[in-house]
């Protein structure tokens, strides 16, 4: 999956905030191989439908161009499974473009930097030294953490309402419970007395009587 179609299901705000990050790893790779001079144009929107940035970085021959488009696509595809759309430019190592949709690398010997002057030419855009670019990526992802735990502290009147309503019912639920309980019990009989469980006396038949006196 390539950058352009991740950014075509993620909000606005989240792509553009990727494609900073992936921009901002991508200088950080032109610096490891020692690119000269690297700079990061903002785009303006006019422009947007070219790209969003343009990253230019300069090397002093061919195979130190080569080395760091090297870099750069190796660290995309390796830390965020990022591959460019497409590559040109590479075996002649004068000028490599390397087009991940959202932002485009140009990697170009000095000369022929300074030939084509894309800086010149994209009047409009931002100009940014990658140290610049990454404190404003800082601030913008500690923005973001303010508003996510702002928004997470601040609970709505109505679901504080609702969580104590809740309370309510759990805490009255043992008592009608109770009641009902009591409700369905069965009465209590009476206790039976002594008196009670005596036996009848039982009585003599008649005619046991007067064979009795007889005798």
């Amino acid at each position: 999956m390539n950058h352009g179609e991740q950014s075509d299901r993620m909000p606005t705000n989240q792509a553009h905030q990727q494609t900073r990050i992936l921009v901002q790893a991508a200088a950080a790779a032109c610096e490891n191989k020692k690119g000269e001079d690297t700079r990061i144009l903002e785009l303006d929107p006019i422009d947007a439908g070219l790209s969003d940035f343009f990253l230019v970085t300069s090397a002093t021959n061919d195979r130190q161009a080569i080395a760091i488009a090297d870099e750069i696509e190796y660290r995309l595809k390796k830390d965020f499974g990022v591959y460019p759309n497409s590559v040109e430019g590479r075996r002649q190592g004068d000028w490599i473009l390397l087009d991940y949709v959202d932002f485009v690398v140009h990697v170009f010997r000095a000369e022929r930097r300074a030939f084509y002057d894309i800086e010149r030419l994209r009047k409009s855009a931002r100009p940014l030294t990658p140290a610049e670019f990454d404190e404003e990526l800082k601030a913008a992802l500690a923005e973001k953490t303010r508003a996510v735990r702002k928004k997470s502290e601040a609970t709505p009147k109505a679901v504080k309402a609702k969580q104590a309503a809740t309370k309510a019912k759990l805490a009255a639920r043992p008592k009608k419970a109770a009641k009902k309980a009591a409700t369905k019990a069965p009465a209590k009989k009476a206790p039976v007395t002594a008196a009670a469980k005596k036996p009848a006396a039982k009585k003599t038949s008649p005619l046991k009587k007067k064979s009795s006196s007889k005798g």
